[in-house]
């Protein structure tokens, strides 16, 4: 990390998590807040990294969902009595789109992180104090990344109005753990890795 040069390309939306895989030149690394690797059946509980990410961000853990199972995902069993949260069950879609493209050899490129372990990891392996969802907490997100980020007012895209200012925050520090994973810097949950029934390893980097 030291003597690195970070300089961030002006933001871009993309409308699809292939379009991402399909960008020339390629990307190096990309750190994405989506599951990667799920468990088969409800019945095998909460992904360890899943668990040890939510202890690991304190009073933000609440944020860290569990992955749906894997029989949730391919629509083999139905949401309702499934323990899906309401906020999973909503990204569901996406999440399918992101597993439609994964494979073992994706994760050499493609890793799973969490905005909320990325300021842990800025703000000196400290939680944040409040919800990104009020003011104060994204002026505390604001301060952090600005303290990491030269130039910061130059990546806030306040052209896109389709993405809010919270989750451009959170694309930033993912951003910083993508540069992280990249300098062989990053932390990975749990420390001992776990795979699914299909080969993935399920783990959150940060």
């Amino acid at each position: 990390m030291a003597g690195s040069t970070f300089a961030p390309e002006p933001p871009r939306v993309y409308e699809t998590f292939l379009e991402i895989l399909s960008e020339h030149p390629a990307y190096e690394i990309i750190v994405i807040n989506a599951p990667i690797g799920y468990l088969d059946t409800p019945a095998m509980g909460a992904r360890t990294c899943d668990r040890e990410a939510r202890a690991l961000a304190g009073r933000r853990g609440s944020t860290i969902h569990n992955a749906p199972s894997r029989a949730v995902l391919d629509n083999l069993i139905e949401v309702k009595g499934s323990g899906v949260d309401a906020v999973t069950a909503t990204m569901l879609p996406h999440y399918r789109e992101v597993a439609l493209e994964m494979s073992p050899f994706r994760q050499r490129l493609v890793y799973e992180g969490h905005p909320e372990l990325s300021f842990f990891q800025l703000n000196a392996d400290s939680s944040m104090q409040r919800s990104k969802k009020i003011e104060a907490g994204r002026d505390e997100r604001l301060d952090v990344l600005e303290s990491h980020f030269p130039a910061f007012d130059k990546v806030l895209a306040d052209e896109i109005s389709e993405v809010s200012e919270k989750h451009q925050f959170d694309a930033l520090a993912l951003l910083w753990t993508a540069r992280r994973v990249f300098g062989h810097a990053a932390k990975r949950i749990p420390v001992e890795p776990e795979w699914d029934s299909e080969g993935l390893r399920m783990e959150i980097v940060y």
